[in-house]
């Protein structure tokens, strides 16, 4: 295969495999925690940040960290009004600052290759971006290590949590500060409209086949990895675009995870009516 014998291909190789793997671990904290939409919504939210720093020649990295800041800050400022609440006024943000960045993006000044921020460059992958990927994989590690008693009771006990020694408060802050920083360190190869696809897919499928938590973050670390493997080796065989590639292949695994459950399911159900009829 080609992926074996280009330089390329091996260096986007071992940065989707690390962001897929960090991303998916992440991921089930997020579907447990229930902020997908908080996950959906940095990713998208921060496209003006990234338009902004292609039309002023800085470092695109530089742009969607402060794209991600001015959306949390924006979200904030939105929430503080009772009338509204929390989701909708991510909502009408991420709405809103989406809606901006567009209509830069439509700019006659903006340089070409806007592509590249809304769908990645993951066979672009240079040293910065391997060392951002394994820089998030290391943090997310040893938060998700570190934080995992909290998290937990945060999740399955909100009402013992605080007697237990666990801020619910702060767990879901900590996790979306995570969720920022795994945002940013893939949005440049992923791309913006594709991270999305890494953090919920592989996490997706893991809660669907693993029976512990556990389990399912070790499950979505190697799905998130295994999605961006498939997903370069089908971009570099049929010559497909890499970030909507890696993206298919998660969600594909997600569906083979799902059947994979269901068949699980039959098999038990069938083997209880087995063992009450034996019984009888």
């Amino acid at each position: 295969m080609e992926i074996l014998h280009s330089g390329l291909l091996q260096r986007a190789l071992l940065e989707v495999v690390v962001l897929g793997g960090a991303c998916g671990a992440l991921g089930v904290w997020l579907l447990h925690l229930r902020e997908v939409y908080a996950a959906e919504s940095l990713a998208h939210a921060m496209l003006p940040g990234l338009v902004l720093a292609s039309l002023a020649g800085v470092p695109l990295l530089l742009g969607a960290t402060g794209g991600v800041l001015a959306v949390a800050a924006l979200i904030a400022l939105a929430a503080r009004d009772s009338r509204l609440g929390s989701e909708i006024a991510v909502g009408v943000v991420v709405t809103a600052t989406f809606g901006l960045g567009a209509v830069l993006a439509l700019a006659p000044d903006v340089p070409v290759g806007l592509d590249k921020l809304l769908f990645g460059d993951l066979l672009g992958a240079a040293t910065a971006d391997l060392l951002a990927a394994g820089a998030l994989a290391v943090i997310v590690a040893v938060a998700l290590l570190a934080g995992h008693r909290a998290m937990t009771l945060t999740v399955f006990d909100p009402v013992s949590a605080p007697s237990l020694g666990a801020r619910p408060a702060r767990v879901r802050l900590a996790v979306l500060a995570l969720l920022a920083v795994a945002v940013v360190a893939a949005v440049l190869s992923l791309g913006n409209l594709l991270v999305f696809a890494l953090l919920v897919a592989p996490a997706a499928a893991a809660m669907r086949i693993g029976r512990s938590v556990r389990a399912q973050v070790l499950l979505a670390a190697a799905l998130g990895a295994s999605a961006g493997v498939l997903g370069l080796v089908i971009s570099a065989e049929l010559d497909v675009a890499a970030g909507g590639a890696v993206a298919l292949a998660a969600i594909a695994l997600y569906l083979a995870a799902g059947l994979a459950g269901s068949s699980r399911s039959t098999a038990r159900r069938r083997s209880i009516v087995e063992a009450l009829g034996a019984e009888r």
